[in-house]
């Protein structure tokens, strides 16, 4: 561990030089790029200071105990031993996860898609409830912005499907579990014998693609454009605004109507196909490399059914790691935060255990 941390500081004090550099700082990609790459060695490199001077200070207080002969000096000493022990064990723990590889698509944005499942009207108010959710939870987070990019509502309230596009620091690699099926089980507002019915939305949480990421060919795309339907205005249905996008050789299509312009509903909807593209060649090549791993966790597959939201026990249960709360209109008020740090640190025990570390 301690050669990889030294490596480590060796780059970061290379990538220190370098973000100043003229050729550098003209170029905006790479600037980007040694930028965020000194941010994430930095966090490294100021825990290995904090812990090579801890294990510095261990070192001095085993030297009184073994030397000197001075009992107050050698209290002092013992004491400062029992205090500096248990934050070296927690300082590894910390640099050991630091050290786990990280998803590079971690820092990503997100393109967040929610659509109703099975349950019929039921279905689409949920998935509108979980739109509230994240959106309170994205409130809740510093720097991190939500922009609606389609909206198909539903015909009793909510949506049959919403896709929405996040933005922020680390936003992917918060919210990555959260793609799969999530069920609800309570008693709709139209159920007149007060029995609870189970319904369910599916989420998908999708790293934003950029050009570089995933390269689109033009060519390969038919591009429609219609009238916008709901609400919105004369404005938005008596004009062609609409835009339907459909990838040819892999026939994906993607609608957008949510802007006022076909420009920039155009640009939302092919934001939103590079994406999915790109997250379809992902899955493709998670699956070649760990075929023979099946994570506690799981893949992020939008099948799994991953979460159960139960009104009537006020609980709230994932099915992945098996951790239940009971306090579900927290949740459902933005709280779920407490989820996705329990299933990173999951995914993190598994890949320490395995020997990534």
């Amino acid at each position: 561990m301690l050669e990889q941390l030294e490596a480590i500081r060796e780059r970061f004090e290379e990538v220190s030089q370098q973000i100043g550099m003229p050729e550098v700082v003209s170029d905006m990609v790479k600037f980007k790029r040694i930028s965020k790459e000194y941010k994430d060695l930095e966090k490294i490199v100021n825990q290995f200071k904090a812990y090579k001077e801890v294990l510095a200070n261990i070192a001095g207080a085993k030297e009184i105990l073994n030397n000197e002969k001075d009992e107050e000096l050698r209290e002092m000493a013992k004491e400062e031993l029992d205090e500096l022990e248990p934050s070296q064990e927690e300082m590894e723990v910390i640099l050991k996860e630091m050290l786990i590889p990280k998803d590079p698509n971690d820092a990503k944005n997100v393109i967040l898609e929610i659509r109703a499942g099975a349950g019929g009207d039921e279905a689409s108010i949920f998935a509108g409830d979980l739109f509230r959710m994240y959106e309170r939870f994205v409130e809740n987070q510093s720097g991190w912005k939500m922009n609606i990019m389609d909206i198909n509502h539903g015909t009793s309230g909510g949506f049959k499907e919403i896709i929405a596009e996040i933005d922020g620091e680390d936003v992917f690699g918060k919210m990555k579990f959260e793609s799969g099926v999530h069920r609800v089980q309570r008693v709709p507002a139209t159920e007149s014998q007060g029995r609870v019915h189970t319904s369910a939305a599916s989420v998908a949480v999708l790293p934003e693609a950029d050009e570089v990421d995933f390269v689109l060919n033009k060519s390969d795309i038919k591009k429609d454009t219609y009238r916008a339907s709901g609400a919105g205005g004369q404005h938005v249905n008596k004009t062609e605004s609409a835009v339907r996008l459909t990838h040819l050789p892999t026939n994906t299509v993607v609608e957008c109507q949510d802007g006022r312009s076909q420009h920039a509903n155009y640009a939302k909807a092919l934001t939103v196909l590079r994406s999915r593209l790109y997250e379809a060649e992902l899955k493709k090549h998670n699956d070649a490399i760990s075929s023979e791993r099946k994570s506690l966790v799981g893949s992020g597959d939008r099948s799994d059914k991953i979460r159960t939201y139960n009104y009537p026990q006020s609980r709230v249960t994932d099915h992945r790691i098996g951790f239940t709360v009971y306090n579900l209109p927290a949740v459902m008020d933005g709280e779920v935060g407490e989820f996705m740090e329990k299933l990173r640190i999951a995914e993190n025990a598994e890949r320490m255990q395995e020997g990534a570390v």
